[in-house]
């Protein structure tokens, strides 16, 4: 664990706070507003000379205090993605954690506090396979894997920027208005965003995947970096690339900045379960415009959203107040929140890997469970192992 002395800690504090300057935070919206790979359009938008953006964007990503990418439309490519909470047997959470990665098709996995005191875990699953992984899930309870777990299916995912009309530059501080929120949610004030039209869809191919996959782990990767891994000409990177954009493969660029210090601010994924879908929408709009949430996600089939936030410690129990008030004007039937650990935190991109043009995604849970016997054998074989260790220690008595 790392200790600070206050001086260091202030130190920190007004690193991460003077990050956030009345430039950086122009330049911040205009890379949301038209997206982050074209520095020259987003100085002319912004009217900030080229120099300066590129300067202070570089200096942000050197800092580690920048990154981008994209969550591609899972639907558009034939995915759905699936929340797991999983909660494992005393002393086998890393077997947990290796049984979730096996399939394939997993995005995330977290440790997570508070129910189910296990693991957090997305995954994206071909949408033809939805029972067959429930199924799988199934096997690693019957198996005593593990002891239980919570299955929901999630929508498309957007993700805001932090609302810097909460943040006075000067002062280097955020106003929290927890009642204007809930206000806000109760009377349907909150406007709604305009969502981009179509073109017309001409299906997608192993190729568009790729161009996904690295736009996952880099939103602003080159076209001339696509072209090399794709084997392809400048041009038809190109084409490809916007063809992807206009056609809504590429769901939401995401602008990821930490508005808070991190070592006085927790990671939370909250469930918001909604009496109708009016307040839902209400909801999804107001939040979208707080400094402190990183992603909204309906979860399908129900007037509920998945609300992955990221909020100073001292501010948690407002928000829970905030929620309670919800509840009591019965615009929330229910809500759960669970920490999540940064620092545990796997990720990986779409399994591009499995897909075949052609064919398809490829999934088969044969295959998946013989790979959980053998985990599970190997485990047992350890668990053995260290038994026969321990008994094997002679006693001494004095």
């Amino acid at each position: 664990m790392s200790v600070f002395s206050a001086s260091e800690w202030y130190a920190r504090l007004h690193r991460t706070m003077s990050l956030l300057d009345e430039e950086n935070i122009k330049i911040l919206q205009t890379m949301k507003q038209h997206g982050p790979r074209n520095l020259q359009q987003i100085a002319r938008k912004s009217k900030l000379p080229y120099t300066t953006v590129y300067g202070r964007v570089a200096k942000l990503q050197s800092l580690n205090a920048l990154s981008t990418h994209v969550h591609p439309s899972y639907s558009k490519i034939g995915l759905v993605r699936a929340v797991v909470l999983a909660r494992p047997f005393p002393g086998k959470e890393l077997l947990v954690k290796d049984a979730l990665k096996v399939p394939g098709y997993w995005l995330k996995i977290n440790r997570c506090t508070g129910e189910p005191n296990g693991y957090y875990s997305q995954h994206a699953i071909p949408a033809s396979n939805q029972q067959d992984f429930r199924l799988y899930l199934d096997q690693l309870v019957t198996r005593s894997v593990i002891k239980d777990y919570q299955l929901f299916w999630l929508g498309e995912s957007y993700s805001p920027l932090p609302n810097f009309d909460y943040y006075n530059p000067k002062e280097r501080s955020w106003r929290f208005e927890w009642k204007e929120w809930a206000h806000a949610i109760e009377s349907g004030r909150a406007t709604d965003g305009k969502k981009p039209s179509l073109a017309a869809d001409n299906g997608f191919d192993k190729k568009d995947l790729i161009i996904l996959k690295e736009l996952q782990l880099d939103g602003r990767v080159t076209l001339a970096a696509l072209s090399k891994l794709l084997g392809m000409t400048l041009p038809a990177t190109k084409y490809r690339f916007d063809r992807l954009v206009e056609q809504g493969y590429v769901g939401d660029f995401v602008i990821s900045i930490l508005p808070f210090i991190p070592e006085v601010s927790d990671l939370w994924e909250l469930r918001l379960d909604f009496t109708n879908e009016s307040f839902m929408r209400n909801a999804e709009k107001m939040l979208s415009k707080t400094p402190f949430v990183l992603t909204m996600t309906p979860i399908m089939g129900l007037h509920s959203l998945a609300v992955r936030i990221y909020l100073p410690r001292q501010e948690m129990t407002n928000l829970v107040t905030f929620l309670s008030s919800l509840a009591r004007e019965e615009i929330l039937a229910g809500y759960s929140y669970l920490q999540l650990d940064p620092s545990t935190q796997l990720t990986q991109t779409i399994s591009y890997k499995t897909y075949a043009d052609g064919t398809g995604w490829h999934y088969d849970n044969r295959e998946y469970l013989q790979s959980v016997a053998n985990l599970v054998s190997k485990w047992s074989k350890l668990e053995a192992e260290q038994a026969s260790q321990q008994t094997s220690i002679p006693l001494t008595v004095e």
